[in-house]
């Protein structure tokens, strides 16, 4: 059982995501925009086939039922980072950071992601194992975040006060004292990225994924409690996040629905944990569920954004 998954299994697969790592630093974050972009799509897609090859791996290796467990936990993790993105989105450009800029910032987000996530899944397995309630908070703390995901304004982030509080701490930095108020409003404009400003801008985006870890662990946790089928599902689904950010940034703003699809996703998993004690929800029907609604939201997602292009006129 990969419940007690062999060492040998814990150090190869870190091995995988340093060399995933090193590949990203050395060859991926100096190209020129339009080579980037296409870099940053084939990159997805050759880590969406990696892990689709642990997938198939772990059937071979352990059986049907935890191959399908860490598809759907790695389905959800990826579905739900979209929702990260685009408040990343915003922030960036709230902050005018160069794609250079935005690259560095996203892959030491990686590495400070990783190591939260390791720790929230080993907290998150322990409890459940030791305290069987546990699950019911988790439920809850996922219709909480379902409730919160279905409000319009989810689709457009609001990082706005901590994009001005980091301009106004890069400008004081450098002494770009320009004489207004202490409460006036700051204009969206490239800042000097210096130390001080990387490393608040970095916190930022953990911070950012902090919130998101607690809606998404408690999730994959819904899916499986094997703590090395939560944590892989959940790697890939982080190392995919940056090159997923920059081969979509340019089409983020047309899923302005998707985050609903993102709230019926986390609704469900969260009746699913509720409901465990008196109702099993397969993980094949879970597969189904997640990736019907997925299809249904980008379609709509997708029919919406024409629409109102073509009113617009554009």
């Amino acid at each position: 059982m990969l419940a007690s998954a062999p060492t040998s299994y814990w150090i190869g697969f870190h091995l995988l995501v340093a060399a995933l790592l090193a590949v990203d630093l050395l060859f991926l974050s100096h190209k020129r925009e339009k080579t980037a972009q296409r870099l940053a799509v084939a990159w997805t897609i050759v880590l969406a086939c990696l892990a689709g090859g642990f997938a198939v791996w772990l059937r071979l290796v352990d059986g049907h039922q935890h191959a399908l467990e860490f598809f759907s936990g790695y389905l959800i993790e990826t579905s739900l980072s979209v929702d990260n993105l685009f408040v990343f989105l915003l922030l960036f450009r709230s902050l005018g950071l160069s794609r250079h800029q935005q690259h560095r910032v996203l892959l030491w987000g990686v590495g400070g992601a990783i190591a939260m996530r390791a720790l929230f899944i080993a907290a998150g397995v322990s409890l459940l194992a030791r305290f069987g309630w546990v699950q019911y908070i988790f439920g809850v703390v996922l219709l909480m975040a379902a409730a919160r995901l279905m409000k319009p304004e989810a689709a457009h982030g609001k990082p706005s006060l901590l994009a001005r509080w980091i301009q106004r701490q890069s400008l004081g930095e450098s002494g770009g004292k320009s004489g207004r108020g202490a409460g006036a409003e700051m204009p969206a404009r490239r800042i000097s990225l210096t130390a001080k400003t990387f490393v608040l801008i970095v916190v930022a985006v953990e911070a950012t994924d902090l919130v998101f870890a607690l809606d998404s662990i408690p999730a994959v946790l819904a899916i499986t409690r094997d703590p090395f089928l939560a944590y892989t599902s959940n790697i890939f689904a982080v190392l995919g996040l940056r090159s997923l950010f920059f081969a979509l940034s340019g089409l983020l703003d047309r899923f302005r629905l998707l985050h609903y699809g993102l709230a019926l996703i986390l609704g469900f998993v969260a009746v699913k944990m509720l409901l465990a004690k008196w109702a099993h929800v397969s993980v094949e029907i879970s597969l189904v569920v997640i990736l019907g609604i997925l299809a249904v939201f980008i379609v709509a997602s997708l029919v919406e954004d024409r629409r109102r292009r073509t009113i617009m006129g554009r």
